[in-house]
């Protein structure tokens, strides 16, 4: 047995945290017998909140029946007829005879399948001064002498997965290898049928474009998780996700190497004005000319933001013989020869190029106006391939056009077309006409992540994550929930319950939690706090479905509950 862990908003980390192996359970190793369930009974089991069923055994052609409202109930396909009406409807029916109750979804019990990562795998450029706890690809290396206990015993074809804006294959595959059912998009959706879908979905994946507001998320009464794929996520509202008990994953290191390399490309093309000069050529023009084209070998880039990309674009430029000079809010080591500069001031002064690597928060809106374009070297070059609404575009056509500055590069707007082959003119934003005018300038669609590779791995990596999540409750890696994670059962712990408790952070809630599992023996537990959410994760041996039921209830009925999960 592992030592538990106790504790309650606490910032220690457990040892093994991230041991997340699933593997095939032979059920060839202990017979069923009316006193030992199945293989699949024992096992974890996804569901947003249930009853269990009050009787000792469980018919091994048990349903799992999934309220919106929480309450779930178990039946037989034996003893059906003796339910309720309400319990047998399927989610329309149940729907049309009550309209105000909430629809609900079946579960069947079924075998495991591992998560598909292997035959995905690709390697990651990912910054050396990250500081997650634990490498997002841990899973598939953690306990990989063990058997793991599967941890879906439930139909995953009752499992419902929205996909928008074509994410990559790659999360397609591993989601369908899961036998989870995918619907997929290549686009995003209008608010009104977003909000249609994903009412009866427990996961949405979604790129940049899909707006998942507290309005949206409102109806989202089965969702469990979402899944972000891309490094943004301010597309969703996470405080209203994580107070109702819903995790989000995003991918923050999958496609720093793809935007570093996009931004080294955009320097050369800038010192050496081929925007321009191709343009010309396509005109017909043949114009060749050395004035104010520049090698950048012993130039100075300044980075704003040195995190995942910008620490990998500093190794690049060093490497092409640029002097590295960066700004953050944070102290960071810097790699290499570079320097890290109090002032965001002193980069703009100092660096021959400036790239602009930050999150969209309050703080970075329009961070880059008149004040600081002034504040750049004259013939300074401007590059933007993090988010829209960092640059004050209007300064920069003014600071362009006076000359103040010799070029800049854009990928990323305050106003992006919802999809390929949209106009981006001054109907988006009022600026567009403007913009396009201007010489030396650099304008992409936003494709800074747009690479294969890169792709492939934030598919691969968010993919996963989503796994994990809905089959053993892992939140490592999630931006808006503590990072909570323990190992995987193995195929001999039997009778095992994984209980997984959301709830609201403030005082006396763990003690109300340990009284609950205090009548149980309690292998590990492990608990975190973020913000005015905690997560409480615990394995419980020698389970019966009595005591999970009275698990179930019990906790319940705790104020603080946010969110009630028994994998078993």
């Amino acid at each position: 047995m592992l030592s538990s862990f106790f504790g309650s908003g606490s910032s220690e980390k457990c040892s093994g945290r991230a041991s997340t192996h699933t593997g095939k359970c032979d059920a060839t190793q202990k017979k069923n017998s009316p006193s030992t369930p199945s293989p699949n009974s024992s096992n974890l089991r996804l569901v947003r909140g249930f009853s269990p069923p009050a009787s000792s055994s469980i018919p091994s052609s048990t349903n799992l029946i999934l309220s919106e409202n929480k309450n779930v109930q178990h039946s037989s396909a034996s003893s059906s007829s003796s339910l309720p009406v309400s319990s047998r409807l399927s989610s329309k029916q149940q729907h049309q005879h009550h309209p105000q109750a909430h629809t609900s979804k079946s579960f069947n019990m079924s075998s495991a399948q591992e998560i598909d990562g292997a035959a995905h795998r690709v390697s990651l450029s990912a910054s050396p001064t990250s500081n997650f706890s634990t490498s997002p690809f841990a899973a598939r290396y953690q306990n990989a002498g063990q058997s793991s206990k599967h941890l879906k015993p439930f139909n995953t074809e009752d499992v419902r997965i929205l996909l928008l804006e074509n994410v990559n294959q790659t999360a397609v595959d591993i989601l369908k290898k899961q036998g989870y059912q995918v619907e997929f998009h290549k686009a995003s959706l209008p608010e009104e049928e977003l909000i249609e879908k994903i009412r009866d979905v427990h996961a949405i994946g979604i790129r940049s474009k899909t707006r998942l507001s507290a309005n949206v998320l409102k109806e989202a009464k089965n969702l469990i998780v979402i899944g972000c794929f891309c490094i943004g996520t301010n597309q969703v509202d996470l405080d209203y996700a994580a107070k109702h008990g819903i995790t989000v994953f995003n991918s923050p290191y999958a496609n720093s190497r793809s935007v570093a390399e996009l931004v080294i490309g955009e320097i050369i093309m800038l010192a050496r004005q081929l925007g321009d000069r191709s343009n010309e050529m396509h005109k017909g023009t043949w114009n060749k000319v050395s004035a104010r084209c520049w090698e950048i070998r012993g130039k100075t880039l300044g980075i704003v933001g040195y995190g995942h990309i910008g620490s990998q674009l500093s190794v690049l430029a060093e490497a092409m013989g640029m002097n590295v000079i960066y700004y953050d809010v944070v102290p960071i080591m810097a790699l290499g020869t570079a320097k890290q500069l109090p002032t965001l001031k002193d980069v703009l002064n100092q660096a021959d190029f400036v790239t602009l690597h930050v999150p969209e928060l309050p703080e970075t809106k329009n961070m880059i106006g008149k004040e600081q374009l002034d504040q750049m070297k004259k013939g300074a070059y401007l590059i933007n391939a993090s988010r829209g609404t960092v640059v004050d575009i209007s300064a920069l056509i003014a600071a362009s056009r006076e000359g103040r500055i010799a070029g800049a590069a854009l990928d990323v707007y305050p106003s992006e077309p919802a999809a390929n082959g949209d106009y981006f003119n001054s109907t988006l934003n009022i600026w567009g006409d403007d913009l396009r005018t201007l010489k030396n300038l650099i304008l992409t669609p936003h494709i800074g992540g747009s690479t294969e590779e890169a792709q492939s791995a934030i598919g691969i990596e968010v993919g996963e994550a989503l796994v994990r999540y809905i089959n053993e409750g892992n939140t490592v890696g999630a931006v808006n929930m503590p990072e909570v994670s323990l190992r995987s059962l193995t195929s001999e712990e039997d009778n095992h319950a994984r209980v997984i408790f959301i709830h609201s952070n403030r005082p006396g809630v763990l003690r109300q939690v340990n009284e609950i599992l205090g009548d149980h023996n309690v292998d590990k537990q492990m608990s975190d706090s973020r913000g005015d959410v905690a997560y409480l994760m615990a394995d419980i041996s020698d389970c019966s479905p009595k005591d999970i039921k009275v698990l179930y209830e019990s906790l319940e009925s705790l104020s603080a509950r946010v969110l009630t999960r028994i994998l078993y």
